[in-house]
């Protein structure tokens, strides 16, 4: 068994793009070996600013023999068929083989193919790789090729590693010959050395002060980090974003220490953290007991400076004082401005042709977030309406439109610093959240009203206009909006129906925008899209659909099992989520337990007789026994046990103690079970035998009402 390494040198690589590109690599040359019939131990990819490397382990020297029967005409077929068939095999008369068969004798060939040299077969694949690799972005420089057209990289390409068992794999593209050569840092040891395979060339590299691991270079930047902020007695603002970044910046990482002028701490922290972050990859630094930022910063550099960096610090120093001067303008000039004026200027953006401005947009929010203070109880109604209407106010203040993160975390600041009342900031700040199931949920009434508001204006805009996620396109985050929407309704056990809820919303669009120059068939199909049906009430569909679609999936990724979440909605869809999820969870925890395994066999022998015999009579029973037909003592007390567990259970439903419920209907286990033993379902009197199966149908449907058990599995 061999190695091959292969490395692709060439002018920096974007950081951002350097993880998917290993992905890319390992991927494509694990198809093209997979093709080739060249099986591997371990394929392993690291990229550094300048160079894209991976190492395969557990190759063979050459692909294996493969062996061929190919059965051929008859023969007596004529002599050009024949004459056809042994060039195709590259065979003559005498190696053919003679059988007989029904139809004749035919000729057989057995062919006898010898696998290529792994290196013949890596030297056609790797330019094909190179040729036709997935960069989101690449360039071509220089003429082009005789041949070809120009290589294109995500930068100049300067030179190819390739080694297979400690020698060359030699092949050409666009003018660069494959080699055993590298190099090293581009200051520090920019001469080129010669390499046979991984463990000198990642030796070689760090003694040319180049890290190969994309993970080492971040350790190192954590390792050196932290002895700065211990000894200065700093917090490091934890970003492993910024690590990462850094990492794929930097090839010999150096950590180093600066400081700005403290008069900059006026300036909210998450602004100067953006700007550190955003313009000039700094980490920022923090008190440990105030969790206030300091006035120092950590900058990584990819030297090793003579002077311990003094000089490096001096100009980065420089450049962030002019950054953090513009974050001071922007601030004291945004502080001026009364939110009530930025809101006024939101008519000017287009929040979406169809569904008009950011200004209309926050006219619809307010609207809902009042009437949930009004209607449900979410907050205080005047405190909603106010909070949402100033809660976009900021995307027009110098210091968003700088830094589009920062949205809705500044107008928290300018609301602070106009006296609004601080659950009106905090709403502001908080009214696009959640955002991911790692964010923290809003648990405050008037920022849940606004964030849920907005959130359910955008779902339901866009279903009117017919811009629904498709596939894997979700261009406008409606599901991530979907799944806001869940978390704020379930985590604050929220009981908001959602068929109103939606068809409020609804309402509130055709009064603010897209009813405009709208015509009666336009606007039916408005309606359709959403699935507005008029019986005396407005009755939506398709959001709530939506949204249960969407609890779904964060259900399962929350480790639930999909037929216990399938048994619950089997019956229909209920748009009371935290209703909902009351029932998952009882189920949840009542499976595979004593009552469970109980509560299952029952429904079980019940519904499988059900089964055969609906079938076999081609109707559905779905009455329930009648007393005086009953004949048998078993069945007999199967019917009283379902009448009182039925009704046992039904108390506990309306008390949404639903594990309460489902353990209560365990116990119709012993019953069943005596009654399917002892009873012939199957009376010779048809009026006996149609009451005993509809006896089973209470039991059936009894244990239906909680949730429906022919989905659960097992």
């Amino acid at each position: 068994m061999a190695e091959l390494l292969l490395e692709l040198f060439s002018e920096e690589i974007p950081a951002r793009m350097q993880p998917r590109a290993c992905d890319d690599l390992k991927r494509l040359l694990g198809k093209a070996l997979k093709d080739a019939q060249l099986e591997f131990a371990e394929m392993q990819a690291f990229a550094t600013p300048r160079r894209l490397t991976v190492h395969v382990t557990g190759l063979p020297k050459a692909q294996p023999d493969v062996s061929e029967e190919r059965r051929g005409p008859r023969a007596d077929a004529p002599e050009k068929a024949i004459e056809g068939f042994l060039k195709s095999a590259g065979l003559t008369r005498d190696q053919l083989e003679e059988r007989e068969e029904k139809k004749g004798t035919f000729l057989y060939a057995k062919i006898e193919k010898q696998g290529a040299p792994t290196a013949d077969v890596l030297a056609q694949v790797i330019p094909q790789i190179i040729g036709t690799f997935p960069w989101p972005k690449s360039m071509r420089w220089g003429a082009a090729s005789k041949t070809t057209e120009s290589l294109r990289w995500v930068r100049p390409l300067q030179s190819i590693l390739c080694i297979f068992d400690g020698a060359v794999v030699p092949f050409e593209i666009d003018g660069i010959t494959s080699g055993d050569i590298t190099y090293g840092h581009r200051f520090h040891a920019p001469e080129p050395f010669k390499v046979s395979g991984l463990e000198g060339y990642a030796q070689k590299l760090e003694e040319a002060k180049v890290i190969l691991d994309p993970i080492a270079r971040s350790n190192q930047i954590i390792k050196e980090a932290n002895t700065f902020a211990l000894v200065s007695q700093v917090e490091i603002v934890r970003d492993d974003a910024l690590v990462a970044e850094n990492a794929g910046l930097n090839e010999w990482p150096n950590v180093l220490m600066g400081s700005f002028d403290e008069g900059f701490l006026d300036v909210p922290d998450e602004a100067l953290t953006a700007t550190m972050r955003g313009n000039q990859k700094y980490f920022s630094l923090r008190d440990p007991k105030t969790k206030k930022l300091t006035n120092k910063f950590l900058c990584v550099a990819n030297i090793q400076a003579p002077d311990a960096g003094q000089a490096i610090v001096a100009g980065n120093e420089k450049v962030l004082s002019a950054r953090l001067s513009d974050a001071k303008f922007f601030w004291e000039q945004d502080k001026k401005i009364p939110l009530e004026t930025m809101a006024e200027k939101l008519d000017a953006i287009t929040f979406h042709e169809k569904l008009g401005s950011v200004g209309e947009k926050v006219q619809r929010v307010a609207k809902l977030a009042r009437w949930l203070g009004e209607e449900y109880g979410i907050g205080e109604p005047a405190a909603n309406e106010e909070a949402a209407k100033l809660a976009k106010a900021d995307l027009v203040s110098s210091m968003v439109i700088e830094f589009p993160s920062l949205q809705g975390i500044m107008g928290r600041y300018y609301a602070d610093q106009q006296g609004k009342d601080p659950a009106v900031s905090k709403a502001i700040a908080e009214h696009y959240a959640p955002q991911g199931p790692s964010d923290d949920c809003p648990t405050d009434g008037i920022s849940v009203a606004v964030a849920l508001a907005d959130k359910m204006d955008t779902l339901v805009g866009f279903f009117a206009i017919d811009e629904k996620p498709t596939g894997s396109k979700d261009p406008f985050a409606l599901r991530r909006a979907g799944l806001g929407a869940i978390r704020l309704i379930v985590e604050n056990s929220l009981r908001v129906k959602l068929e109103d809820f939606t068809a409020r919303a609804f309402g509130h669009h055709i009064d603010n925008h897209f009813y405009k120059g709208m015509d009666d068939e336009q606007y039916k199909k408005a309606q359709e899209r959403i699935n507005i049906k008029d019986s005396g009430n407005l009755i939506v569909f398709d959001v709530p659909g939506f949204l249960t679609d969407r609890l779904k999936v964060q259900q399962r990724e929350a480790g639930v099992r999909h037929d216990i979440i399938d048994a619950v909605l089997a019956n229909g869809a209920d748009d009371d989520l935290v209703r909902v999820v009351s029932r998952i969870n009882a189920l949840n925890k009542v499976i595979g337990t004593y009552d469970g395994d109980n509560l299952q066999t029952a429904y079980n022998r019940a519904a499988s007789i059900l089964r055969i015999e609906e079938k076999k009579d081609k109707r559905q029973y779905a009455d329930q026994g009648k007393e005086e037909l009953l004949t048998e003592p078993d069945e007999q007390a199967l019917y009283h046990a379902v009448w009182r567990m039925s009704n046992l259970s039904e108390a506990a439903v309306h008390k949404e103690d639903f594990e309460g419920a489902l353990r209560v209907l365990a116990a119709l286990r012993d019953p069943v079970d005596r009654f399917c033993d002892n009873v012939m379902v199957n009376a010779d009197d048809a009026a006996v035998r149609e009451n005993r199966l509809n006896l089973l149908n209470s039991v059936r449907k009894s244990i239906d009402a909680v949730a429906n058990f022919s989905r659960i599995e097992g």
